[in-house]
């Protein structure tokens, strides 16, 4: 007879409970932090974790601008869109884009880092990133 303390525990969607998380990325190498915020937005650093379900927790970014990347990436790396239209590829420089819209860089590499499936988008709902240390969820999470 099996002890029924044995026993897995298969996990119900209404039992996820979501935390908040602030992640300070001053300073922070760019594909470093972005490894840790994904592994944040999927859950995987619970203990009941499993696949098909969105485990994940909220997280705010804060100091985007201040991220930093290594080598001689700042100078070379290019981010690239394209329309589907000809003559429609837009190519943006990491230090223009830094300057534009700094919370961008860092959302294409979190969102690289997620796997590709249905979640993707609804993890990404959860991750808030601000330029500055200004934000409104200040009451909310416990800091990284």
């Amino acid at each position: 007879m099996k002890n029924p303390t044995q026993q897995t525990k298969s996990v119900k969607a209404k039992e996820i409970n979501r935390k908040w998380h602030l992640f300070d990325v001053k300073g922070k190498i760019l594909g470093r932090m972005a490894s840790e915020i994904s592994q944040l937005l999927q859950g995987k650093n619970k203990v009941n974790y499993v696949s098909y379900l969105d485990m994940g927790d909220y997280v705010v970014v804060i100091n985007a601008k201040k991220v930093a990347i290594s080598g001689r990436k700042n100078k070379t790396k290019v981010y690239t869109n394209y329309s589907g239209y000809p003559g429609g590829l837009r190519m943006v420089t990491y230090e223009k884009l830094l300057e534009q819209n700094p919370g961008l860089i860092i959302k294409n590499a979190v969102s690289g880092m997620l796997p590709k499936n249905k979640f993707r988008d609804v993890r990404l709902n959860r991750l808030f990133i601000f330029a500055d240390e200004n934000h409104p969820y200040k009451n909310k999470f416990i800091k990284l």
